[in-house]
């Protein structure tokens, strides 16, 4: 039998790294919509700066949510093979390829924008190409979707008897 503390600090350490995933979500997507709406350089290397510190606390929440979240169903009722924790664990697999993958453009636009901005130039074709990126911005914005599906999913737990 677990002791209910144990239950309780790895809930809890799920709950900061579920908090931290979508707060950095938030923060990475807000960076980069102002991002794309600036017209110097320096404001948008500056907006996806912000973007890069959410796309941090991204992989540090993936991280803890993960971890202490795989421990969660060790320690709870569940078990692998509840079809709710295979369908989380499966969109927590898809939000890491797909927003790693969508993540690209912007970084290297980041980048792109740092040096034009260093060089004190406008934005180049170049670096609005990668701002636009319509395949990136639909795997950010798909990646979101997969997250907010994941909440609902702990959340309801279908199939599973409410507490």
């Amino acid at each position: 039998m677990t002791p209910a503390w144990l239950y309780d600090l790895a809930l809890c350490l799920h709950l900061l790294g579920a908090f931290s995933l979508v707060s950095g979500t938030v923060v990475a997507g807000v960076g980069f919509e102002a991002a794309r709406r600036r017209t110097s350089c320096t404001e948008i290397a500056l907006a996806l700066g912000l973007a890069r510190v959410g796309a941090l606390l991204v992989v540090a929440g993936t991280i803890f949510a993960a971890g202490f979240g795989l421990w969660l169903v060790e320690l709870g009722h569940w078990g692998y093979g509840t079809p709710w924790v295979d369908a989380a664990i499966g969109l927590l697999a898809m939000v890491a390829v797909i927003g790693s993958m969508g993540g690209q453009r912007p970084k290297r636009a980041r980048l792109l924008a740092t040096r034009l901005a260093t060089d004190g130039l406008p934005p180049s074709a170049e670096l609005r190409s990668l701002l636009d990126d319509r395949m990136a911005i639909a795997l950010n914005y798909l990646a979101a979707a997969a997250l907010l599906a994941i909440i609902v999913l702990m959340v309801v737990r279908p199939g599973s008897p409410h507490q």
